[in-house]
């Protein structure tokens, strides 16, 4: 029997996952408008921003592809009606997960120099990116716990209280933003970059005690952690070996746009800074979409219900592509509006506008691939996603981003690679999807 895939159902899911999934790009975006309109050295601490977001982003999404393992797990035994089997599964991960990132601290934090410095970071942007770093930091663990209890609940087919955590964040991280940056007169001295970094460290800590509440509250899954370990951590721990590779490769990609925009002076980090991380919101709000390709492929492919799939597939790619041209649409009704949110500067406006042109172009082409994205890791084909970004970031982004850098391209060079980086990353997972699923459904 086929399950018929609605708009409703789908908006039900992804609606909730795109708020929640832009809470980390609005924290770093909040942080990069706040100190972008600072009176004092704000170029050299938005350069710092940029630098260090893209550092802990590469962090975060290597750990963080936590959320996407659990949630193809969970949604594959709710599909199947075996879901008891599995729910000691999620403390385990959260437990591992955990453990990991404060190792990760303590092999950064004393290094942050040398880190920074492979960035082409220094002098008083190198300075500022060590002081925003060695507090963000700690923030880490916290965010990754916050992050795989997502999975669960997506999972559980349920992005609400995901979506209630995140607003509380966010909301809190803006209200600490602008009391710690600019300080509040006999009470809080002007914290400037360091306030920022603290903002955002009290705003994932507080997600991380929404989260705790809600699964304890809301779901029958337990947090305290059981041994032995559960029979599934192994396709867990496999999952998240590819996709840890996989993650590698993508920051692989944002590590040289970063290093090439920091080697072209401080007004070309600065604009690249606003123009990467608006593209990362762009990201994070098509990822409701993907998120919802996630959680309904993880639970029909475990149903077997392979008609279903294509018929979600289908829907997805039109879904996607509105939601790539409304989000460029937008974006070039504010062209101008939105680069002074961020800075005065008339110099980085000025590469900003320049190059924010391809950032809304590239909007469809993202929707495509973010959303087939959240389809296989929803099917647990953790393995073909790695493959195929291996491929697209070290056959095709990185030649590109060279080249374009020998023709002196600068900061269109660096989105030119991204955009057909893109592309690469898309087309083969459309294409080996409808191979797949296709055949299987004409089987059934």
């Amino acid at each position: 029997m086929s399950t018929k895939i609605t708009l409703k159902q789908i908006n039900k899911l992804a609606i909730p996952a795109l708020i929640s999934g832009i809470s980390e790009p609005i924290l770093s975006l909040t942080d990069a408008a706040i100190i972008g309109n600072m009176d004092l050295n704000a170029t050299e601490s938005l350069a710092a921003v940029g630098i260090v977001t893209t550092f802990l982003s590469m962090l975060i999404w290597v750990l963080g592809q936590t959320r996407s393992a659990i949630s193809s797990i969970v949604s594959q035994y709710l599909g199947a009606d075996k879901l008891g089997e599995i729910k000691n599964l999620p403390a385990q991960a959260i437990f591992l997960i955990t453990s990991l990132s404060v190792i990760i601290i303590l092999a950064t934090y004393p290094f942050a120099s040398q880190i920074f410095k492979l960035y082409n970071a220094s002098d008083l942007i190198l300075n500022y990116s060590i002081v925003y770093y060695q507090i963000r930091v700690f923030g880490f663990p916290f965010t990754l716990f916050t992050i795989a209890v997502f999975g669960t609940f997506r999972g559980l087919q349920n992005t609400f209280y995901p979506m209630i955590i995140a607003i509380a964040g966010s909301v809190s991280n803006i209200i600490l933003d602008i009391a710690l940056v600019y300080g509040i007169e006999g009470i809080i001295p002007a914290l400037h970059i360091e306030g920022a970094a603290y903002a955002s460290v009290i705003a994932q800590i507080i997600m991380a005690g929404l989260s705790v509440y809600y699964l304890l509250i809301k779901t029958d899954i337990p947090l305290l952690v059981r041994f032995p370990f559960n029979p599934e951590i192994k396709s867990f721990a496999l999952m998240i070996v590819n996709l840890f590779i996989r993650t590698i490769a993508l920051n692989v990609a944002l590590y040289f746009g970063t290093s090439f925009a920091t080697k072209y002076g401080p007004t070309y980090i600065a604009a690249y800074t606003i123009a990467i991380n608006l593209w990362f919101l762009g990201a994070f709000l098509i990822d409701g979409y993907a998120s919802a390709g996630n959680i309904l492929s993880g639970k029909l492919y475990g149903a077997k219900e392979y008609k279903s799939l294509i018929d979600l597939s289908n829907k997805l790619i039109k879904y996607g592509i509105l939601i790539g041209l409304t989000i460029a649409i937008i974006g070039g009704l504010l062209y101008f509006p939105i680069g002074s949110v961020f800075t005065d500067d008339q110099n980085v406006l000025n590469e900003f506008y320049n190059i924010f042109w391809t950032v809304l172009a590239m909007q469809p082409l993202c929707a495509l691939a973010f959303i087939f994205d959240g389809v296989f890791k929803g099917l647990g084909k953790m393995q073909y996603l790695r493959n195929v970004l291996l491929f697209s970031t070290l056959l095709v982004f990185i030649p590109v981003i060279i080249a374009a850098d020998n023709l002196g391209y600068k900061l269109y060079g660096i989105f030119m690679a991204f955009t057909v980086w893109i592309i690469a990353r898309g087309l083969p997972l459309i294409i080996k999807f409808r191979k797949i699923f296709r055949t299987l459904a004409e089987n059934t």
